[in-house]
């Protein structure tokens, strides 16, 4: 049995955890394939790699780093090992089309659904608020995940709130119910943000993505990927990487959140493995016997 940690049932994680587990399955050496939820992400899937209770898990690039050195919120350090990417998508904020809020500075005193407390979501809110001179003190932060959010912005019951990344199905179901707009960033707001929290990259939300974007949006976002722990055996995660790495055309088919993830490994030919060691953790043995294998390591 092989078990990958993802989101909660409606995160992007779990849906992608899915479409994983249709290419891992076809592999007979790595027997049944589990996906779980999570209602902590990030965080959750760090735990229980340590507890040995799950073999992958995803996590967002910028936790990886504090797992392994202990930093808060984590109790201890954890010896996790790089796997592969999986996505790189936008972190973005949505109002009602009929919002008088028009930038960050308009979400002062207003209620913003930022995810449940204990989720990666909150820790990029955080990072995000900070770099742009605000805090959670500033606002009224409502701690719900993606669907409770999407259903109280629907019911007037929040201001605005914090999703990631396009296309999701609950992101996709709430546009077509509710008239929606992407928060903007003003001039050198993007850029503060970037400064401020290094593993952030610029990506362009483009029009069309989602109903109601009718114009290219700017913003940041973070590279997710999949992790696992020295522990895990080198066959088995072998055999993992190297499904993942030679089926990206079919996951993006089976889950658009997976469009393009070949360019996510084109740095290993350029950078080496070091491209893909977030916050100092190493590649997994395994995994790097499978990009030699498939010529994306010398």
């Amino acid at each position: 049995m092989i078990r990958i940690g993802t989101s909660e049932r409606n995160g992007t994680f779990y849906t992608q955890g899915r479409a994983l587990k249709a290419v891992l399955e076809r592999r007979p050496a790595l027997g049944a394939i589990e996906v779980l939820e999570s209602r902590a992400a990030s965080m959750e899937n760090a735990n229980r790699l340590h507890a040995s209770d799950i073999e992958f898990g995803f996590m967002a690039s910028n936790w990886i780093g504090r797992a392994k050195n202990g930093e808060a919120p984590f109790q201890r350090s954890i010896d996790l090992a790089m796997a592969a990417p999986m996505n790189a998508g936008p972190l973005f904020f949505i109002v009602r089309a009929d919002s008088p809020i028009w930038s960050f500075s308009d979400l002062r005193g207003r209620r913003v659904a930022i995810g449940p407390r204990t989720s990666g979501m909150v820790q990029h809110a955080h990072g995000l608020f900070a770099a742009l001179g605000m805090s959670f003190s500033d606002f009224f932060p409502v701690y719900l995940d993606f669907a409770a959010g999407a259903e109280a912005l629907l019911a007037g019951d929040i201001d605005a709130q914090f999703q990631c990344p396009i296309p999701n199905a609950v992101m996709t179901e709430l546009a077509q119910r509710l008239a929606l707009r992407v928060l903007p960033y003003q001039r050198g707001e993007l850029e503060a943000v970037m400064k401020a929290v290094p593993y952030y990259r610029r990506t362009v939300m483009r029009a069309g993505a989602m109903r109601g974007l009718e114009a290219e949006v700017a913003q940041i976002a973070v590279l997710n990927v999949l992790v696992t722990h020295e522990r895990v055996a080198e066959t088995i995660v072998h055999e993992a990487v190297k499904a993942i790495a030679t089926s990206c055309g079919e996951l993006g088919r089976l889950n658009p959140l997976f469009a393009g993830m070949e360019e996510l490994f084109e740095p290993l030919r350029s950078q080496g493995q070091a491209a893909l060691e977030f916050g100092g953790v190493p590649l997994h043995p395994g995994a790097l016997r499978a990009y030699r294998e498939v010529g994306l390591l010398t």
